[in-house]
């Protein structure tokens, strides 16, 4: 029996990167690499000295990787690349301060993707008119969620909202999560930081990502819907579209 080839497909993506309406600096940092199929967002901790040094080093990182065979190989690059930025960035910060990062990264590879994260910077896949994130956030109101001390709602204006219990830089062995699953013909992958949670929730979102519209108007809208609003963190989002490439 002859087997079925696996299925090629193309990414067109498109990140936005904003402020916000609050903050000076932009301590955020985005990768949409097409080439590579490789996606990611960071985010600097908030309130921690050179948080926009560590969101960069971090995208700097995985952009320097060489083209991987497998999206399981392309995690597992990640995930060593990460290891030595949160090495750099432990060892340069002073005992009693974090240098530290969120991170998010999506590979593509085939017919499989993969993901890594650590923090609260989060995936989206959009799939047949339906939203899910994919990844669970490492926060302290996640874990209160998960106990049931309190609902999604509560947790999004929570005080401790921006209490993380994993970050790049915040200790010395990284811990990260890792998913996977197929990919399948027009999928719409959402990478974003917390920013734009802040703001905006989770069925604007999915009506924005089932828009008939290209990635680049969709990553504007998000960024600037949530801009409309508070604005009050940096919001940085990268959309990721999914197709089949033409036949050879």
């Amino acid at each position: 029996m002859r087997r079925s080839a696996i299925p090629r497909f193309r990414f067109e993506s498109a990140g936005r990167s904003e402020a916000g309406n609050v903050r000076r600096r932009n301590e955020d940092a985005c990768l949409a690499s097409d080439e590579l199929g490789l996606w990611a967002v960071a985010d600097g901790m908030g309130g921690h000295s050179n948080g926009d040094q560590a969101s960069k080093a971090a995208i700097s990182a995985l952009a320097a990787l060489p083209p991987a065979a497998t999206a399981a190989d392309q995690m597992a690059q990640a995930r060593d690349a990460l290891q030595r930025v949160n090495w750099q960035l432990c060892n340069q910060a002073g005992e009693d301060d974090v240098i530290g990062t969120t991170i998010v990264v999506l590979g593509a590879r085939g017919d499989r993707y993969g993901v890594a994260w650590a923090g609260d910077s989060r995936l989206y896949l959009a799939r047949a008119g339906t939203l899910r994130q994919i990844t669970r956030d490492h926060s302290h109101v996640q874990e209160l969620v998960d106990s049931g001390a309190l609902t999604p709602a509560e947790a999004r204006r929570h005080p401790q909202a921006n209490v993380l219990t994993r970050a790049v830089g915040a200790e010395l062995a990284l811990d990260l999560d890792v998913a996977g699953d197929a990919i399948r013909d027009r999928d719409r992958f959402l990478l974003c930081s917390d920013g734009l949670g802040k703001d905006v929730d989770e069925g604007e979102i999915a009506a924005l990502m089932q828009a008939d519209e290209p990635v680049r108007r969709i990553a504007d809208r998000l960024v600037e819907l949530a801009l409309t609003r508070s604005g009050v963190d940096n919001i940085t989002v990268v959309v990721v579209s999914v197709g089949l490439a033409d036949s050879e």
